[in-house]
């Protein structure tokens, strides 16, 4: 089973250490890893750090898999991609990239699989320059898929969904993550969704690590105040999933600036008890 620990990792952009001193336990195989933390805090140059992008002291320990540098695989923010590809030509060609040219019947049923399973056969066919921001991540975790990574890390891969699509990928992807006994680090804004599909949790801000752990252990009332500077309540609705219920902005913002308390509930879905 592949497993996969960081060890005091950091990550340069230029000669500046934007991230430093990042290390977790040991993520198994199956384990759905939600990154959070406020924007601009480093999620990104972690996940870039992981796959490779970027240079930087520490050790990306990744052990129980033979697939080399394939075992990893990054699906960035940005989903911008070759606008004269086909949907379908994208896909086949991220199936095939590092490895040879042939196209079997095996590669065809597992493009075929994945396209089904996120519903997007209808846009087959379509050029990606014709599709939506959300259309065009659901290529790119397509795209991610079909490369049978042993680790996957999506950079905010539900941004541009509605509501009903972004549980439906979630909630997609946290089988995936069982059934193939991938790992899956997802970098996430909504606590409520992390809180939902995750089973463990990585905070980072100003590049450093801020707390790692189960989920529930790690999102935490003190964690949103200190951390994303509201006054919020961690609740349990009558289906036991916990929720974020947001009372405020700190007294350190509201002071400050006035935000109005609805501005603090932007990066947090509403209360998902009725579901």
């Amino acid at each position: 089973m592949v497993s996969i620990a960081l060890d005091n990792l950091g990550a340069y952009y230029g000669r500046r250490l934007t991230v430093s001193a990042i290390s977790t336990p040991v993520f198994s195989g199956g384990d759905v890893v939600a990154v959070i933390g406020p924007n601009a805090a480093g999620k990104s140059t972690l996940f870039k750090r992981i796959a490779g992008l970027l240079r930087g002291p520490g050790r990306v320990a990744v052990t129980g898999t033979d697939k080399g540098k394939r075992a990893i695989s990054y699906m960035p923010q940005d989903t911008s991609a070759n606008a004269v590809l086909t949907v379908y030509e994208s896909i086949l060609l991220a199936r095939k990239q590092g490895g040879g040219w042939a196209v079997g019947d095996d590669d065809l049923a597992l493009i075929d699989g994945v396209m089904s399973a996120i519903d997007i056969n209808p846009i087959a066919f379509r050029n990606l320059g014709e599709l939506s921001g959300g259309q065009r991540q659901l290529v790119s975790i397509a795209q991610a898929l079909v490369r049978e990574p042993d680790i996957l890390l999506m950079d905010e891969p539900t941004s541009a969904l509605d509501l009903h699509r972004q549980m439906e990928v979630l909630s997609f992807m946290r089988g995936v993550a069982r059934e193939r006994g991938m790992i899956v680090f997802i970098a996430i804004h909504d606590l409520n969704q992390a809180m939902r599909f995750a089973d463990h949790a990585m905070v980072i801000e100003d590049g450093r690590l801020r707390g790692v752990g189960r989920t529930a252990d790690v999102i935490t009332t003190a964690l949103l105040r200190d951390v994303y500077r509201i006054e919020a309540r961690i609740e349990t609705c009558s289906r036991g999933l916990a929720q974020v219920i947001v009372d405020g902005v700190s007294p350190k913002l509201a002071g400050a600036g006035r935000v109005a308390p609805a501005l603090a509930e932007a990066e947090l879905t509403p209360a998902l008890a009725a579901q």
